[in-house]
């Protein structure tokens, strides 16, 4: 059977949709797109000028990622891999590849500039990652389009600090060797890339504010909180969201990071005047004793001080 016929076979199959992600991805490339499997077309190119600022747009995603991308290519640009960080609608923003490899992998629109969704080029692991929010492996004749069945990719979205899916990073390659042992362990590689660049993400939004890891079951996704002085969250990762129950209301609204993890803070069970003389005792602590310092820091006079640390029996 050809691939469009099976393509076409599987994708009207309603149980074969619901129950497989590709056969859901190539439903909507029918359904949705409009595409047809037998159509001989390549990604979308951006103009200069559209390209410009798409990466205008995603400055700081790229910034973050580039050590990323550097130290992944490392890994796997000679085994005849293109690397590609795209945008949240499939635009490849940066690309890695080597320059024995460029000839084809620019032949096949793995090239800045291009557009992998999947209304552009049907299934692909680009364009499917991101309209389904997960990593994926899409292996040569699962792709939609006939044209992209020499082409095996594993693709991870990665998460803005507010948890929406801002851009994704993918490996792909021609190789005809490339099973599913190499694809699975090519996928790790890209989903672990993925969430170091979503912890830079997120340190770079909340610069300044305490950063709290949340223990969340082995998954590779950071889960990660970002509170105040006063204990109250700022913001969370993707992952520290689904762990905790938090959404932008309960965020907004101010939520004490000791209530989500199910610590008691300092001052909290304890009347007022121990946890000032806890406070007092942190701010001594940091001036190392030095009474003036400390009174500077707080604001307030050396007297003051004095009768501060006399009633709460601070030494």
């Amino acid at each position: 059977m050809k691939h469009s016929d099976h393509v076409q076979a599987v994708a009207h199959h309603v149980s074969a949709a619901a129950s497989s992600p590709v056969a859901a991805s190539w439903r909507r490339c029918l359904t949705v797109h409009g595409l047809s499997p037998e159509d001989a077309r390549s990604p979308l190119r951006l103009s200069e000028q559209e390209f410009r600022a798409a990466r205008e747009k995603s400055g700081h995603l790229i910034e973050e990622a580039q050590g990323e991308l550097d130290r992944l290519f490392s890994t796997v640009g000679k085994a005849g891999c293109c690397l590609l960080l795209t945008d949240e609608n499939g635009i490849a923003l940066e690309r890695r590849g080597a320059p024995g490899d460029d000839h084809d992998f620019r032949g096949l629109g793995l090239w800045s500039g291009t557009v992998w969704s999947e209304a552009s080029v049907g299934t692909n692991g680009i364009g499917t990652a991101i309209a389904d929010e997960r990593a994926v492996v899409i292996q040569r004749d699962q792709h939609f389009l006939s044209c992209n069945t020499g082409l095996s990719c594993v693709t991870a979205p990665i998460r803005d600090h507010l948890g929406r899916v801002a851009a994704a990073i993918d490996i792909s390659t021609c190789r005809d060797d490339a099973g599913e042992m190499a694809m699975l362990l090519l996928s790790q590689a890209v989903r672990d890339a993925a969430a170091r660049i979503e912890a830079n993400l997120f340190h770079r939004a909340f610069n300044g504010a305490r950063i709290l890891l949340v223990p969340a079951d082995g998954k590779s996704t950071p889960a990660m909180i970002a509170i105040d002085r006063d204990d109250l969250v700022l913001g969370a990762t993707r992952a520290a969201r689904l762990k905790l129950n938090l959404d932008d209301r309960r965020i907004a609204n101010g939520v004490p990071a000791a209530d989500l993890l199910n610590e008691t803070p300092v001052g909290q069970g304890e009347d007022l005047l121990d946890a000032e003389r806890a406070a007092l005792r942190r701010v001594l602590s940091r001036a190392q004793g030095n009474v003036s310092l400390a009174a500077d820091t707080l604001g307030i006079s050396r007297a003051t001080l004095y009768r501060k640390m006399k009633k709460l029996s601070v030494n």
